[in-house]
């Protein structure tokens, strides 16, 4: 087995789902895509989207591929609310959920571009309050700790400070860390954790002097043109986005989002298959955007496609040929049939999505 971690742009190909629970309505969007990769007939990506639509009861979805530094297909399905008019498009916004994170890495990347900050800078040093049950930890824990779930905090520990909705503040979440038991000892084991890339995200106002909201919409989703938000505060004013759905006595029901604020950097981006496509151009570009600037340095964007902490094999790895699954920062890695994929997924109540990057 042979695997490459710099990628080959002729041979890049990426794909997101965006997703919201409920059943088959509307007819499809869609954006004139240039030539499909072979084998990928827009027909078969119709068939699949439905197939999706009717076995897992959703409203509205949509899809988008990049090859080459291009989007090839951008195409919506559905409808964003059912009960309402309207159709999903390419440029439906949808809750991305923890896909957030990887943003929440970039901003710090560029950060560290700067020289204002460092991956293995103690985060004592620039968020004197922070603490953690375990002085040693405190004392010890790093920048690069917070974003790669390693930190001895059980699988999910505090969220019931953020999900369901509370009023809790980002402080109070950052402050409260210190009263939570470790399950393990300290970067011995992978248990994914929301709470330390809200952390992470208050580093950015102690280190770029504006919120983070601020830094990540204006210095990265409106840079790259994207047309999403960082916020549900922020995409307040576009019409076309899609509500979340559960199951009501098995027919899907249009809910209220979630409106807490304390979570924003481990989840809160609304964005469409269009706007991540631009987004996705850009991890395959090494962090460089469409106009021939870098975001983020070549060097950065190694750094987050690097391993991490290990993860285990699922017992369905067999089947994907897999032999190798790690945690970088932001993003998940495996081998995929041979070859590097890059991916990560995002969740929040009646929204998912999906993000697979193909850099080889």
């Amino acid at each position: 087995m042979k695997t490459r971690w710099r990628h080959i742009h002729a041979a890049a190909a990426c794909v997101l789902g965006l997703l919201a629970s409920g059943p088959v309505l509307g007819e499809p969007v869609s954006v004139p895509a240039a030539d499909l990769p072979a084998g990928a007939r827009e027909a078969d990506i119709d068939q699949l989207a439905a197939r999706v639509q009717q076995t897992f009861a959703v409203p509205g979805l949509a899809i988008a591929i990049v090859k080459d530094g291009r989007t090839v297909f951008a195409k919506g399905y559905g409808v964003p609310k059912v009960g309402a008019p309207g159709a999903v498009g390419a440029e439906t916004l949808f809750g991305i959920g923890s896909n957030t994170k990887a943003f929440t890495v970039a901003a710090l990347a560029m950060l560290v571009d700067q020289g204002k900050l460092a991956w293995d800078d103690k985060v004592i040093d620039h968020l004197p309050d922070f603490r953690l049950y375990d002085p040693y930890v405190t004392r010890e824990f790093t920048v690069r700790d917070l974003l790669t779930h390693r930190s001895g905090l059980g699988l999910g520990a505090g969220d019931l400070m953020i999900f369901p909705h509370t009023d809790f503040t980002r402080e109070e979440v950052v402050h409260n860390l210190r009263f939570l038991k470790p399950a393990t000892s300290f970067r011995s084991t992978f248990a994914y954790d929301n709470l330390l890339y809200i952390v992470a995200g208050q580093l950015v106002p102690a280190i770029a002097k504006v919120s983070w909201e601020d830094f990540v919409q204006t210095r990265i989703l409106d840079r790259l043109g994207t047309g999403c938000a960082v916020d549900l505060a922020h995409a307040a004013r576009n019409p076309d986005i899609a509500a979340p759905h559960v199951l009501t006595a098995g027919k899907p029901t249009a809910i209220a989002p979630d409106t807490g604020t304390a979570l924003d950097p481990a989840g809160s981006i609304q964005c469409s298959a269009a706007g991540m496509a631009k987004w996705m151009a850009l991890q395959l570009a090494d962090g460089c955007t469409a106009d021939g600037h870098a975001l983020f340095s070549a060097a950065r964007h190694a750094e987050m496609w690097s391993p991490q902490t290990i993860l285990p094999l699922s017992p369905t790895a067999v089947m994907t040929a897999t032999h190798f699954r790690d945690y970088g920062l932001g993003w998940s890695l495996e081998d995929y049939h041979g070859a590097l994929r890059v991916w990560h997924t995002g969740g929040l109540v009646g929204m998912v999505s999906y993000v697979s990057l193909l850099p080889e």
